[in-house]
């Protein structure tokens, strides 16, 4: 997909769109990061032991995620350079569909920590133009007593 069109699909669905500041902010002992394990696997690349098509592979609702609910980061993408990277999360838990639901709007993130079942929050940058994606955080929500 050409980053023109991404801009403009962006560009009607700024109002309620996610900006970074919205994404998980607070740390909790439970959140892992994954940043060293995607550092190994983009030398890794680099250094021929692994395929583009090993790397490139976000299925296609991951891909219009990213667009239409992701949160663009300001960052080229590590694989294809001119993309941009955009930060997509997802929660499972008690109540939330089988596959998770996707963040799409602002104060979702903040009603859902506001239960009190314990849910884990996915965050995975993804580039709509070639096709990474990368686990970059699990970070637990909810929990919270009453």
């Amino acid at each position: 997909m050409s980053s023109a069109k991404t801009k403009k699909l962006l560009a009607s669905n700024r109002s309620s769109a996610l900006e970074k500041e919205d994404l998980i902010s607070v740390e909790r002992l439970a959140d892992v990061e994954y940043r060293l394990t995607r550092k190994t696997v983009i030398d890794h690349w680099k250094n021929g032991k692994i395929e583009r098509e090993n790397l490139c592979d976000a299925q296609s609702m991951l891909k219009r995620n990213a667009i239409h609910c992701g949160v663009p980061v300001e960052e080229c993408c590590p694989i294809c350079e001119p993309g941009e990277i955009y930060y997509v999360t997802y929660v499972f838990g008690p109540r939330l569909p089988a596959h998770g639901r996707c963040i799409s709007t602002k104060g979702e993130l903040k009603r859902l920590n506001d239960r009190k079942t314990q849910l884990s929050a996915y965050v995975i940058e993804v580039c709509p133009e070639c096709g990474w994606n990368h686990l970059v955080r699990i970070a637990s929500l909810g929990g919270n007593k009453f």
